[in-house]
C-alpha cells in the first residue's frame, strides 16, 4: 500500500474510532508496526492527529470526551479479562469491595457474581443490575449485598456527583477496584468527567486499599480531570503488554504493580 493510502486509511480510522493503536493498524494495512509509528509521527507533523502512547487520536479531541460503555465494553476484551481474573483473586469471602464504572470492572463483576459472600458498593448501574441477574438466575449468591448508590449518570454509566460522594462518605470498604480512563507519569489517574473524579476520590477515601484495573492502552492518556497521583494507589494490575517504561514509572509510583499473565 502507498504511503498515500496508508495515511488516507490512517485519518479515516482515527476520525471513526476517536483513539486507534498502532499495532491494529499495523494488522489492517498489512504493514510493520514501524512503519505505522512514522506514519503517524508524519500525520501529526503535518497536524492531522494527535500521536499518543502506543497510537493516535483525534487532534484537539476535548479531553473531556468520554466514550459509551457500548463501545469500550468491544476494545481489548482479552486483556480487560486477563486483568479482572487477577483482581478476583483478592477477593475474600466477606469483604466489602468497591467497584467503580467501567467496563474492565464490569469483566471482574461478572467473575464476582457467582463467587464469594460479599458487599458490593458501586456506582455504575450495570453491575448493579449485573449482580442481580445473576441472583435472579441461581448464578449469584442471594446473600450477597449490593449497595447502588445515587447520582448523576455519565455516558459511562456511572453515577456520580454531590449525592453519590456524601453516600460514600459514610461507607468503609476493604478494597476499592477502581477503573480510570487514563494514567500519567505527572497528570497520574484521570477522567473525562469532572463529577466522575471527585466520586472516585470519595471512593478511594472509604476504602483500606485501592487497586486500579487499566490495560496498556491507558498509558499516556490524559483526561480532563484528574482522580488521583499514581503514589495512591495500592496496586495497579494491568496487562503484558504494557510497555517497560510505563512498567518502570509505575513500578516507581505505586505500592504494586502487577501483569496480568506474567
Amino acid at each position: 500500500m502507498l504511503q498515500a493510502a496508508r495515511h488516507a486509511a490512517i485519518l479515516d480510522a482515527v476520525q471513526r474510532e476517536r483513539v486507534v493503536r498502532i499495532s491494529d493498524l499495523a494488522q489492517v494495512l498489512g504493514v510493520s508496526a514501524m512503519t505505522v509509528r512514522r506514519d503517524i509521527e508524519a500525520l501529526e507533523e503535518s497536524g492531522q492527529l494527535e500521536r499518543i502512547h502506543g497510537g493516535a487520536k483525534v487532534l484537539g479531541d476535548t479531553r473531556a470526551h468520554e466514550p459509551g460503555f457500548e463501545l469500550k465494553s468491544t476494545q481489548l476484551t482479552t486483556e480487560k479479562q486477563a486483568i479482572a481474573l487477577a483482581a478476583a483473586s483478592l477477593v475474600r469471602e466477606g469483604m466489602a469491595i468497591g467497584l467503580s464504572a467501567g467496563t474492565t470492572t464490569y469483566a471482574l463483576a461478572e467473575l464476582l457474581v457467582p463467587g464469594p459472600r460479599i458487599t458490593v458498593v458501586t456506582n455504575s448501574i450495570r453491575i448493579a443490575e449485573l449482580f442481580h441477574a445473576g441472583s435472579s438466575m441461581g448464578a449469584g449468591r442471594m446473600d450477597s449485598t449490593v449497595i447502588l448508590i445515587g447520582g448523576e449518570r455519565t455516558p459511562s454509566d456511572a453515577l456520580v456527583g454531590p449525592i453519590a460522594t456524601g453516600a460514600l462518605k459514610q461507607l468503609h470498604l476493604d478494597v476499592l477496584f477502581l477503573g480510570v480512563h487514563g494514567m500519567d507519569a505527572k497528570a497520574g489517574f484521570t477522567t473525562p468527567n469532572i463529577l466522575e473524579a471527585e466520586t472516585d476520590r470519595a471512593f478511594m477515601d472509604a476504602a483500606r486499599n485501592v487497586v486500579v484495573l487499566a490495560d496498556h492502552s491507558k498509558w499516556g492518556t490524559v483526561g480532563i480531570a484528574s482522580i488521583a497521583a499514581l503514589e495512591a494507589a495500592d496496586e495497579v494490575i494491568t496487562d503484558a503488554q504494557l510497555g517497560e517504561d510505563a512498567r518502570r514509572v509505575l513500578s516507581e509510583g505505586v505500592g504494586r504493580l502487577r501483569i496480568a499473565g506474567e
